[in-house]
């Protein structure tokens, strides 16, 4: 569980850290990045787990984001994974593409070969980062969580949050992909992933888990009405039909004139991770 501190920079009062460590669950080295904010140089602090998308490492949302003095001021860290496994044997779209392999982990559990020797970034991000974490900054105290996300991330941190809800206070996203199961991206990862069989698609899938939720938490998200993808990718219609279905109350907020970017990210962290706070019991 040991991780090895590549760099460590003063930001905010508190430290921007970014770790190595050798994953069981991905068979591979990961890096991580984490802020602590001051806080945490005086008692435990809480933790909110940031999950990129398409194409992003950890450095993403770190340089771009501006998320650090909003946790500064709420007292709480932030925990930034990697999107996909990655290093020499793992394997890649073989044409290439943006939307599958090295960047394009979905945050799911692969069943099908080649992708399931290291594509198991739904049990890395549940189960094996959170002590890695707690091995690597015994600060943060990982029993009270949250967990946002971006894209495939904000997929990610939705999945994730309603299939773990005791271990997740809040969740939130930023232009989700609320049903791969109906979009282009996640029905090309997913059979590659996940193999031809449908059926086990679902599992993935943010508006049928919304339908199968016993225990309810807070949702945010946000979407940018300027967003390119939002039509035939993101779909946030469909979420909210889900949530209405469902009976589970979410907040939907769309954003006039935003799009996709980090500039969209930037413009609403603070809310976001001010949504969790209040949740986290931090503020």
């Amino acid at each position: 569980m040991s991780s090895e501190c590549l760099s460590t920079v003063r930001c905010f009062g508190g430290e921007q850290y970014r770790f190595q460590h050798r994953s069981s669950a991905l068979n591979c080295d990961m890096i991580y990045a984490v802020y602590l904010p001051p806080q945490a140089a005086e008692r435990s602090v809480p933790v909110v787990y940031y999950l990129s998308g398409l194409t992003c490492t950890d450095e993403n949302f770190v340089t771009k984001a501006g998320a650090q003095r909003a946790a500064a001021e709420l007292g709480v860290a932030i925990v930034a994974p990697d999107t996909s496994p990655r290093g020499d044997g793992v394997p890649d779209d073989p044409e290439g593409s943006y939307d599958m392999g090295l960047g394009a982990g979905f945050y799911l559990n692969a069943t099908q070969a080649p992708w399931s020797d290291h594509y198991q970034m739904y049990d890395y991000v549940v189960t094996e980062l959170p002590q890695v974490v707690a091995d690597a900054c015994p600060q943060i105290n990982i029993s009270r969580a949250a967990i946002t996300g971006h894209s495939m991330g904000g997929h990610g941190a939705l999945t994730i949050g309603l299939k773990n809800p005791s271990q997740y206070t809040s969740f939130s996203a930023f232009s989700p992909i609320v049903a791969p199961t109906q979009c282009p991206w996640g029905k090309k990862a997913f059979t590659h992933y996940l193999g031809s069989d449908e059926s086990t698609w679902a599992d993935y899938d943010t508006c049928v888990l919304l339908r199968q939720a016993t225990k309810q938490r807070p949702i945010l998200i946000d979407q940018g009405t300027a967003d390119n993808f939002l039509e035939e990718q993101l779909k946030t219609h469909l979420v909210e039909d889900a949530s209405e279905a469902a009976g589970y109350p979410i907040e939907v907020r769309m954003q006039e004139g935003y799009d996709h970017s980090y500039y969209f990210i930037a413009s609403f962290i603070e809310s976001h991770l001010a949504f969790h706070a209040r949740h986290l019991g931090a503020t």
